[in-house]
Parts: structure tokens; sequence; C-alpha cells
């Protein structure tokens, strides 16, 4: 259903007014109409079509979980509404929020928010489910609902009740309530992965282009991954491997003891084995002897062992991959795009193939002597990875030359395995004795891939995107 435009401020302000009593997950009092209208207002003042103000209210209310409070028991019955008409907006509107996983999460999400964050995190699962669910709406002066917002809640609930009782609901609600119903029925999940990420890091409230380029990213990512095996890879034949004084993370028995032995701590030693022990301090006693001779008797433990290896995988971009801003006509974005999507691509395979591992990931961007030229990548990638960096297991960071990058692996070397993709607009030498290291050059719209000593090849494919793919799959193959 495209928008409406009412100009009428009269139309407009009996269409705010009636459809406060239309929300069906908390009773319409004083207490709930201001947050319904700011929450109306967000979305009208940033030029989106506005659905019925109680379908706006029960989002918010269900959202921010205040229906499980002052939930209807009961059916508010409205003059003049349609009974058949609200229980269709229960079942198939209403109950399609409460059962949706999508909607749960980023509820969860949007709780954690404080303050003017919440009504725009709120308006912005609004138009998502709006425009992923094709629901119409009207387009009206922002100051109507700011007139609102000023009255007297009790008045305005009043004004709006008295218009139902003397004319009923208005034909333009009852048809944005049948659309909104169909629309209901139509839509299978309310949100995409892409929505919850961006809530999640809060782009959604940021910059628009931020939002955007994160949008592409996270979207060529799933591509990305859409074709990769879903159990890990088996290594390629031939790799480079490289010693290592890999410190475990913890090592520990596990189980309870199993046997008997002669050999053991004195904290394993059978309490029986005291009763050797004689007052006499002049001459070894029974237990001295006993323990010289190895005779006395200790539990054994099982021998299992829980082991957990420190794996530190890192990235390195050097400042001259600035050249990959460019749209080539065989992909479909930019090719630094591609790269970031390969690295978060890269990123959540590890992680779901290496749960058992202690790993951690570094993005490290080399500077050009005092200058930066990669740092809107660098904000881009600390919100890619806000949840790794979150935990501790994650960093972004600026270098400022490709020493201090080697230095940097070399340190990360000692306690860890490490495996580094560096990356670069042209071949270069990067060969560490204790790193793995994986070359990527990117230069044109195929990637080439080398082994950090300067020769590089492009793998097989029929257009660019599939060398991309291959590319994420020989990575996977060299690390895993």
């Amino acid at each position: 259903m495209d928008p409406i435009e009412v100009r009428d401020l009269d139309a407009a302000r009996r269409y705010l007014v009636e459809g406060l009593w239309l929300q069906r997950a908390v009773k319409p009092t004083a207490a709930t109409v201001r947050p319904s209208l700011e929450w109306a207002m967000e979305v009208a003042s940033g030029g989106h079509p506005l659905p019925p103000v109680g379908f706006v209210a029960d989002v918010g209310h269900i959202a921010f979980g205040a229906d499980a409070e002052h939930r209807l028991k009961e059916a508010l019955h409205v003059p003049g509404w349609p009974p058949a008409l609200g229980r269709m907006y229960e079942d198939h509107v209403l109950g399609k929020l409460y059962a949706d996983w999508t909607f749960e999460r980023a509820s969860d999400i949007l709780r954690q928010y404080h303050g003017k964050d919440r009504t725009k995190g709120l308006a912005y699962v609004f138009n998502q489910i709006r425009s992923r669910a094709g629901i119409g709406g009207i387009l009206l002066p922002p100051a109507v609902i700011r007139s609102l917002l000023g009255s007297n809640p009790d008045e305005v609930l009043a004004s709006g009740w008295d218009g139902l009782m003397r004319d009923g609901p208005s034909e333009l609600l009852v048809r944005l309530y049948e659309d909104l119903i169909s629309a209901g029925r139509r839509m299978t999940e309310a949100l995409v992965r892409e929505d919850i990420e961006a809530l999640a890091d809060r782009s959604a409230l940021g910059d628009m282009g931020q939002y955007v380029a994160l949008r592409q990213i996270r979207q060529t990512t799933a591509k990305l991954l859409a074709q990769l095996p879903a159990r890990p890879v088996r290594p390629l034949v031939g790799r480079k491997e490289v010693p290592t004084r890999v410190l475990d993370e913890d090592q520990y028995p596990v189980g309870g003891y199993t046997s008997i032995s002669t050999k053991g701590s004195i904290e394993s030693l059978l309490h029986s084995q005291l009763a050797y022990i004689e007052d006499a301090a002049d001459e070894p006693d029974l237990f001295d002897l006993k323990y010289a001779r190895d005779e006395l008797f200790y539990y054994s433990r099982d021998e299992n062992q829980f082991l957990r290896h420190r794996r530190a995988f890192v990235f390195v971009l050097f400042p001259d991959l600035v050249a990959a801003r460019f749209k080539d006509a065989e992909l479909p974005c930019q090719r630094i795009v591609m790269f970031q999507s390969l690295v978060l691509a890269l990123v959540e395979k590890l992680t779901d193939w290496l749960s058992t591992d202690a790993i951690r990931f570094e993005v490290l961007f080399v500077q050009d002597g005092d200058k930066k030229p990669l740092a809107e990548e660098a904000t881009l990638t600390e919100l890619l990875l806000h949840e790794p960096i979150a935990r501790g297991d994650g960093l972004v960071a600026h270098l400022p030359d490709r020493a201090a990058a080697v230095a940097r692996l070399a340190r990360l070397a000692r306690q860890a395995q490490v495996h580094c993709l560096a990356a670069a607009a042209e071949p270069f030498e990067m060969d560490l004795e204790n790193v793995v290291v994986s070359e990527l050059v990117v230069n044109g719209p195929r990637p080439q891939v080398g082994e950090g000593d300067g020769v590089v090849a492009e793998l097989e494919g029929e257009d660019a995107f599939d060398v991309w793919q291959e590319t994420v799959l020989r990575v996977l193959q060299l690390w895993v």
C-alpha cells in the first residue's frame, strides 16, 4: 500500500488520537500516551510513513516488556471497531511479533539502551519491520504530534474516545489495519540478521554513511559464507607449518581416582597410611621406612587432560590498500569492501570451527608516516568485531610502520600459534620465522594469494566474486 499524504491538520489529529485507543498489548491510559506519541514522532520526523499509532505503541510496549505487567486480559471494546478485525490483528500481527526470534533478540538489545537512544533504536526496528513487510501508513506534519505531546494526556485520550463514540473509526484507520493484517500474514521474520547486528554495534543510531557501509559488508559476508562448507575443511597438502613454543591456556586432570599405586604426591596419600606413624621421635618409624622403600599407597588419577591451545589470527593492512576503494563492474561493491567482508567471513568461520581453542583476532593498520589512510576502514572494523573486542579476544590498532607490525607478530608468536594475512595493493615479502604468513594482493577485481615471498597467483573462478570465495576457502585451508 502506497503512503497516503494527509495535509488536513484536523484529519491528522483524528488519525492519531483514535489510533491511541487501538493498542492491544497494553491498556490505553494517560501514562501510555506520551511514550506512544514520542515513538510516532521519531518515525514521522524521519520522513517515513506512519502506520496507526496503536500498532506503533504495541511494538514499543512489547519490545520494552511493558506488556508483561500491564497486558490486557480482555480486549477493550472500542466503539464502532469491528471485533473480527481486532482478533485478526492480535493473531496475525501481534502473535507474529511474540513468536519471532529476530524481534525478541532486537528487543533484548533495545532494553540495554538508555535515554533518547531507546526511541531512536525502536524507530529503526519499526521502520525495518514496516519496509520488510510492506506495511502502509500516512505522511503527516510532525507538528501535529508535537502539539499533542504538549497537551494533557487525559484530554488527548478523551478527545479520541469522543470522536469514536460520535463518528466511529475513520475509514482510513480501518483500511490501514486491514492492510496491516495482510502484511502480517505475508511476513516471515520481522527482521534480518543485518538489522540485529546494526542494533548491537549501535550503527543503526549513527551516521547513515557508516550504517550503509556496515550493512553492505555484512550482506557481502553472508554471500561469501553461503558457499563455504559447514564443517572444518581439510588442511591444504604441503601447507607451511612452523615450530612454536605454544603455552597451553589451561591443563589439568579431569575425572576421579581410578586406581591405587605406590607413586604420588602427599595430597593423594591414602589416609590409612598415617597409621604407620609412631610417637617415638629418636628413630625412624614404620611410616618413614615405607616411604623410603616406596611402599606407601596413593590414589592414582585418570590420565586424561584438557588442553586448550592458544591461536592468534592477525590481519595486516598496508597503507597502499587505500587504492582498493574502487568499484569494479565485475563486483557488487568496492574492492576494500570485499576485503573487509573476507576478514569478517574468516573471523566467523574460525570462531565456529575452533570453538575449543583460545583464539584471538587482531587487525593491524600500518600507517603512512603520520597519516592514517585507512582510518575509516579501521572504525568500521572496530564495529564489526565489537564482540571479540568486548571479550578481550580482539584488537584493532594502528601501527607506525611495517617493522612495528613484524615486532607485534613476533611478540604474539611467543605465546600462541600465529597465522597472518597481510594485504596490500602490490606484491611484497614478509617472511617470519615463527609465523605462518599468507599474502593477499588486491590490485584488481580478482585478488591474488601468496605465501609472503612476493610470489602471488590468482585462484580459479568463473567470475570475480567466485575468486573471492575461493580465496576465503584457501586461507581457511592454510590456517585450520
